[in-house]
């Protein structure tokens, strides 16, 4: 048995490394946090597993493969940035040498060596007409794909993927042509944090709803910082930019799922006209790839104008002549229904818009309001009517909460009603019963208010001065609160550190351990009271109480000796 090995030699890295560096490690490695390890040479065993060193070769960038292919077939330390990459990758030992389980899982892994890289060769201009047309018309499918998620989460299969009945209600409302473009839409949402998850469906965040006021250049820019931001590190230039997209299929050469990998990302920003069909990078996603921020004037001329009016007509329609401002379009779709959707869209009106605007929280006057803001053509007399019956009717059944007693109340003036209320069957589970001339339960206001929207009661929510007041209904993702790998593993590094302060003596007691378990043929090296050294041939038997035990078969007894007083084992030779 060695007196040093790679489990020692690592354990000791381990234990120099800083908490932040350690933490890292242990999140690549997907170690679990509730790991039971003692101390750092438990690490060191774990992490020189075959099965933890096949974790971490994927995640290697192509410098960094390629100097770990060096330093195992070539004996060529990994030195420099690459080598302190790989050191705290726990992939080589502090002199840039290959572990012996790396080496031998590099072998497994890259028999015939490394496939070549890509051509990094520049690609010829970029086609800039089209890179805009793509970006413009991706976020606003983006745009549109939110807003339905708004209306009703999105549901996820097993895998995480999109479900096959979420692809076609996004295809038949329109915000993608296809279902292959629903997942790029939905994929590139939630990489961007305009989407978060429950689990069980996509959800609109609350950065995803403020996106959608925004202007569409500053959608544009603010997604496309995040694209750049969260690419693979393997396709990071050390700029903080990107390296040439042909580059990426191969920037990750242990991993087989590189290629795909590359294919998607390379999509993503096709999709945002941060590269076109030929990979190059157009005018204003320069400075994105080269480190710096975005620029988007040259953008901004190759994108249609939006425009702030529209033409209001007779027929309960509205017409906008170009693309119209997102905080617009938004408020405007929360009370029509856009039926056509180009750089000319168009809505129309209904008595059912314009109640579910109602419902949502607009008043008769705050759409008067609106629409006349926006109008060219004034508003038409049929709509000011749509709205003012609809108004007039929408308010007959009036839900509030009673703070004082806990219930909640939903009273009218119309008794037909009260009573079709009362036995209602799809309202059920409101649990309402009848009070004098009002209904109650303890279902909450807005659990309530709710359920008579969707059974088509004209209900509006009231405060408890009478005023109407808006219920949101749209659920929003949790806010993202991933744990800091720092956070995750805080106690588990400090349990190492804790285990380890006594290295020597904690990699003696391991290697006895070993010994004894194996019932070992050991040579045991003693330091006696009177300074000098004894060696003693021992078959291991016990190891506790700091003391070993083992037979010794020259002199034919059992011996015990303390482990404070012995200096060094090795393999009987």
């Amino acid at each position: 048995m060695p007196e040093t090995s790679d489990q020692r030699a690592l354990a000791v890295s381990l234990s120099a490394f800083d908490d932040e560096v350690l933490a890292r490690l242990l999140s690549d490695r997907h170690v679990a946090a509730s790991a039971t390890w003692r101390d750092m040479f438990d690490a060191a065993d774990a992490l020189l597993d075959p099965a933890s060193i096949a974790r971490a070769l994927p995640l290697l960038a192509r410098a960094e493969a390629e100097a770990l292919v060096a330093a195992v077939d070539d004996g060529i330390p990994a030195i420099g940035q690459i080598g302190r990459a790989l050191h705290d990758r726990a992939l080589v030992d502090d002199d840039g040498r290959a572990y012996a389980a790396v080496a031998n899982a590099v072998k497994d892994a890259a028999p015939d060596g490394l496939p070549a890289a890509s051509s990094d060769a520049v690609v010829e201009a970029s086609d800039d007409a089209a890179a805009a047309e793509s970006a413009f018309t991706n976020a606003a499918a983006l745009a549109d794909v939110l807003l339905l998620t708004l209306e009703s989460p999105l549901g996820r299969i097993g895998s995480g993927s999109l479900g096959a009945s979420e692809r076609r209600r996004l295809v038949d409302a329109g915000a993608a042509p296809s279902g292959e473009e629903a997942d790029l839409l939905v994929g590139l949402a939630a990489r961007t944090g305009l989407l978060g998850t429950n689990g069980r469906a996509w959800l609109v965040t609350s950065a995803g709803r403020a996106w959608l006021r925004l202007p569409t250049l500053e959608r544009w820019a603010s997604t496309a910082r995040t694209l750049r931001d969260t690419l693979p590190r393997a396709y990071r230039a050390p700029s903080g930019g990107w390296m040439p997209q042909p580059t990426w299929a191969g920037a990750t050469p242990f991993d087989p799922a590189g290629p795909e990998r590359a294919a998607r990302w390379t999509h993503r920003l096709r999709a945002w006209g941060l590269l076109d069909a030929r990979g190059a990078v157009p005018p204003w996603g320069r400075g994105l790839a080269e480190g710096a921020d975005v620029d988007t004037s040259v953008l901004r001329d190759l994108l249609p104008p939006e425009v702030d009016k529209v033409y209001l007509q007779n027929d309960l329609t509205a017409i906008a002549p170009g693309p119209l401002a997102p905080h617009l379009d938004v408020r405007l779709r929360g009370m029509a229904a856009r039926e056509s959707r180009a750089q000319a869209s168009s809505y129309r009106f209904s008595a059912a818009t314009i109640g579910a605007a109602i419902t949502a929280g607009e008043t008769a006057d705050s759409l008067r309001d609106f629409l006349t803001g926006i109008s060219l053509t004034g508003l038409p007399q049929p709509l000011a009517y749509v709205i003012e019956r609809t108004s007039a009717e929408h308010g007959r059944v009036r839900v509030s909460a009673d703070t004082a007693s806990g219930l909640t109340t939903v009273r009218t003036d119309d008794e037909t009603l009260l009573r079709a209320m009362e036995v209602d069957t799809s309202l059920r589970s409101v649990a309402l019963s009848r009070s004098d001339d009002e209904l109650i339960t303890h279902v909450a206001a807005d659990v309530v208010f709710w359920a008579l929207s969707d059974a088509r009661y004209p209900t509006v929510a009231v405060d408890a001065d009478g005023r109407p007041r808006a219920v949101e209904r749209a659920k929003l993702a949790a806010a993202a609160t991933p744990d800091e790998p720092s956070e995750l593993y805080g106690p588990l590094i400090a349990r190492l550190r804790a285990g380890g302060e006594d290295s020597d003596a904690a990699w003696l007691e391991r290697e006895l351990d070993q010994a004894v378990r194996a019932r070992a043929v050991i040579d045991v090296t003693v330091r006696l009271p009177d300074g000098s050294a004894r060696v003693f041939r021992l078959e291991a038997t016990g190891l506790g109480g700091g003391r070993l035990r083992g037979r010794d078969r020259a002199a034919d007894v059992e011996r015990t000796l303390p482990l404070t007083h012995i200096d060094s084992i090795s393999p009987a030779s």
